[in-house]
């Protein structure tokens, strides 16, 4: 039997999923949550098999920071993503984060269970397109911090709201925007924010 922790915070979403994986007879769904945080300390105390996590959950663990606590706490329970956002920098970053999976949301339920039996029994499941154009696409060149940093430009923070919230200096973020600007070979930090998302690094 393969015990899956389901991660989404979208209500109907999650039952739907819930629904589908307990109509299987060799899987059993032993913990639903909206968040990452939620995700963590569940699988920490129950050690499913594999762990489903939808990769943009509200919090302070999205999906990708939860699979990472995840791989260091409890190794043994295979995650895999799931996501409505089909970006190959996804993907990469997913894989550095330790998942052994990444589909699609609107993948049909038998690939879906497919992935999951699969990822539980130690495979590493990722959609083809995607993978290829992770392999051919340019690398982010952006460290975690300079990616908080410009996601939270490109959503609208100043650079006290900035500083504040990241537990730095208003200088600290002014230096980190410029080598942002640079390493994206910017013209200013909106382009920067452009680049970024275009290339779906925030």
């Amino acid at each position: 039997m393969i015990r899956i922790l389901l991660a989404e915070d979208m209500h109907l979403i999650r039952g739907a999923l819930v629904a589908l994986l307990d109509l299987e007879p060799d899987m059993r769904v032993v913990g639903e949550v909206a968040t990452g945080e939620e995700a963590v300390a569940q699988a920490l105390a129950s050690g499913p098999d594999v762990v489903v996590l939808d990769i943009q959950m509200p919090g302070r663990l999205d999906g990708l920071a939860a699979a990472e606590e995840l791989r260091a706490g409890a190794p043994r329970s295979a995650v895999l993503m799931l996501t409505s956002i089909g970006r190959p920098e996804l993907l990469r970053r997913s894989l550095q984060a330790g998942a052994r999976g990444f589909m699609l949301k609107d993948a049909s339920p038998d690939r879906l269970t497919d992935a999951i039996r699969r990822v539980a029994a130690g495979e590493t499941v990722l959609d083809a397109g995607l993978a290829a154009a992770a392999i051919a696409g340019p690398v982010n060149p952006l460290a975690a911090r300079e990616v908080e940093v410009l996601r939270m430009a490109g959503d609208g923070a100043d650079l006290a709201e900035i500083a504040a919230a990241l537990f730095l200096s208003k200088g600290t973020v002014r230096n980190y925007l410029g080598t942002i600007v640079t390493k994206l070979g910017a013209r200013n930090r909106l382009d920067a924010v452009r680049i970024a998302i275009e290339h779906g690094w925030i």
